[in-house]
């Protein structure tokens, strides 16, 4: 009997997954090919379910190279990504060892507090950032005409949302890190600046990276912040494609979605190879 209720759940748990795998995944059987549409609509016209070439068409593609707004929201999204890339990397690399000396006081407590972002509604995040950048001066800062404030601020709140997936990822990989490399290398004479960078460093490298992609797309795929922070000069990817679907419905947007779906795709497969390379390092120095 206990071993047909266990076969029983398994079954509904492999039910509910596979389930829950299609919902999310056939979406993308009826946009992807919708955003080869030849005419400007969101339906399968006669001749594409013919499978007519003539039905057929990259125009949309072209449109978002071809139209400055998406341009502009192309450039912001990498521009802003790498640089929240960059500071939530660096900020949360240095948390991660810290959290990692057992020595730290409050150790837990501080690992709570630098994670909360991860857990707070997006929305509360968004206004707490827009009034606290607004009352110190931030947003108003600008170079000459061109202003500055807004994309620091932005980058800003996404580094502080994305450092979370950073310190998770090196701490796991510190947690298979063998700390007597860092003993073999103050014996040999290293300072522990030089033990971190030569030793420390290369090893938590596939957790560093992948928290940094991580990071990357949190900020690539936020909207709630950019429409709180963004003026017109600093809308991104995906505050491009909610303004077009409240004023403009183009199927521009299905193959601006298309190109993040294959851009998706890729960042996990190389998180996926990152993992491997962490396990195949944490293996060969265990």
């Amino acid at each position: 009997m206990e071993q047909i209720l266990w076969n029983l759940s398994r079954g509904v748990v492999v039910s509910v997954v596979i389930f829950g795998f299609l919902f999310l995944t056939l979406p993308l059987l009826v946009f992807v090919p919708l955003s080869f549409n030849a005419e400007p609509y969101f339906t399968f016209t006669e001749g594409m379910l013919r499978l007519d070439s003539d039905a057929y068409s990259l125009r949309w593609y072209r449109a978002i190279f071809e139209n400055e707004d998406w341009r502009r929201a192309i450039a912001n999204s990498f521009v802003i990504g790498m640089f929240a890339t960059i500071v939530a990397t660096i900020l949360g690399t240095l948390a991660a060892l810290a959290l990692n000396n057992p020595k730290l006081p409050f150790r837990r407590s501080l690992g709570a507090f630098i994670i909360s972002p991860m857990v707070t509604p997006i929305i509360v995040v968004a206004v707490g950032v827009y009034f606290f950048y607004t009352e110190v001066g931030i947003a108003k800062l600008s170079l000459g005409s061109f202003q500055i404030g807004p994309y620091i601020g932005i980058i800003l709140a996404h580094a502080m949302i994305g450092a979370p997936y950073v310190v998770i990822t090196v701490s796991a990989s510190l947690a298979g890190f063998d700390h007597t490399l860092l003993k073999a290398a103050k014996i040999s004479g290293a300072g522990p600046f030089t033990a971190f960078r030569r030793v420390q460093l290369p090893l938590l490298s596939p957790g560093v990276i992948t928290g940094a992609l991580f990071a990357f797309i949190t900020s690539f795929d936020e909207v709630v912040i950019v429409l709180f922070m963004a003026g017109i000069q600093q809308r991104t990817i995906p505050r491009e494609m909610w303004s077009g679907i409240r004023e403009e419905i183009s199927p521009t947007i299905l193959a601006v979605a298309t190109l993040l779906v294959i851009f998706a795709v890729i960042v996990l497969l190389t998180v996926e190879w990152l993992k491997h390379l962490s396990e195949k390092n944490r293996t060969g120095t265990a």
